[in-house]
C-alpha cells in the first residue's frame, strides 16, 4: 500500500463528487462520503485491486508499516461481502514495469510529485491491468493521522470519523496525574478509501477512525502523550474504521458511528 505517495493529479479527487453525499446523524463526526451513484451501479463493480500506493497525502513512517495489515483486512472484508479482489503484487509489479519506462514520479530530495509521470504511469498500469483481468475498479486506502483531544465527558473519550475512543495508557501503573491537561491533542489515525473506475474517474470516498497512534505517558508527572509501542493492535477498532470508510459501497448496520 504505501512504498510511494502522491495525489493522483489527472483525476479531480473525490472532494469533487456531487452526485450523493451522506449527512451523519448518529456520531457527529462521522465522515460525509461522497459517491456516484449512477456511475457506480453503471460500473457493476465486482473485481477490484488495492494498490500499494497512497493516493493522498503521505504515511507517516510508523503508519506505513502497519499498511499491508489493514490492506488485508480491506480485502478481507471485500470478499466477504461479495467482492473479488486482484493480488496487490499484480498492481505493484505493473507499477514497477511503469516506473522503469516513466521515471520514478517522486523526487526523492523535495517529496514532490511529477504529476504528468504519474499519470502516465497510472494509465499504463490500468491498460495492464484491464489486458490481463476483468478489472473494474481500483481502492486506495490511505492512512491519515491528525490531532485530537479526549476531553469528552468524565470517561475522557475523543471523537473522530465516526468512532469513540478512550485514551490508552503507557508505561508503569495504571493511573493518570490529576494534573493531566485533557485538553492536550494526541495523535489519532483514520483509514480514507477512494475508489476510481477504469476510466480512472473517481466513484467513492469516504473515512472511518481506526485507534490514537498516542497514549498517555505514565512516566510523566507532568502528563503527556508518547507514541503507541504497538499502533492498530485492536482488531475491533480497526474493523470498525473498515466498515465506516466503506459505507455505502459495502453497507455497514451502524453507520453513522457510535456516538
Amino acid at each position: 500500500m504505501r512504498k510511494t505517495v502522491f495525489n493522483l493529479p489527472i483525476l479531480a479527487l473525490a472532494l469533487c463528487l456531487t452526485a450523493c453525499s451522506g449527512a451523519p446523524t448518529y456520531n457527529p463526526t462521522t465522515f460525509p462520503y461522497q459517491i456516484e451513484q449512477e456511475k457506480v451501479d453503471a460500473a457493476n463493480i465486482r473485481t477490484v485491486v488495492i494498490p500499494h500506493v497512497n493516493l493522498g497525502g503521505v504515511s507517516r513512517n510508523y503508519l506505513e508499516k502497519e499498511a499491508p495489515r489493514i490492506d488485508a483486512k480491506v480485502a478481507a472484508y471485500l470478499k466477504e461481502n461479495g467482492y473479488k479482489v486482484l493480488p496487490q503484487r499484480t498492481f505493484e509489479q505493473h507499477w514497477n514495469t511503469a516506473v522503469r519506462a516513466y521515471g520514478n514520479p517522486i523526487d526523492p530530495t523535495s517529496g514532490k510529485v511529477n504529476r504528468k509521470t504519474f499519470s502516465q504511469i497510472m494509465f499504463s498500469v490500468r491498460d495492464a491491468m484491464a489486458a490481463s483481468s476483468k478489472l473494474d475498479a481500483f481502492v486506495f486506502t490511505d492512512l491519515l493521522e491528525m490531532q485530537t483531544a479526549f476531553n469528552g465527558g468524565l470517561k475522557h473519550l475523543a471523537r473522530w470519523d465516526g468512532v469513540t475512543r478512550k485514551p490508552s495508557l503507557q508505561g508503569p501503573g495504571n493511573a493518570v496525574s490529576a494534573d493531566f491537561d485533557w485538553n492536550l491533542q494526541a495523535a489519532v489515525a483514520s483509514i480514507q478509501i477512494t475508489v476510481y473506475d477504469m476510466e480512472l474517474q473517481p466513484l467513492f470516498t469516504s473515512r472511518g477512525g481506526l485507534d490514537a497512534t498516542d497514549a498517555i505517558d505514565t512516566r510523566s508527572s507532568a502528563g503527556r502523550y508518547v507514541r503507541r509501542r504497538n499502533l492498530l493492535e485492536n482488531d475491533t477498532h480497526v474493523m470498525e474504521g473498515i466498515m465506516l470508510a466503506l459505507h455505502p459501497l459495502v453497507i455497514y448496520q451502524d453507520w453513522p458511528g457510535n456516538p
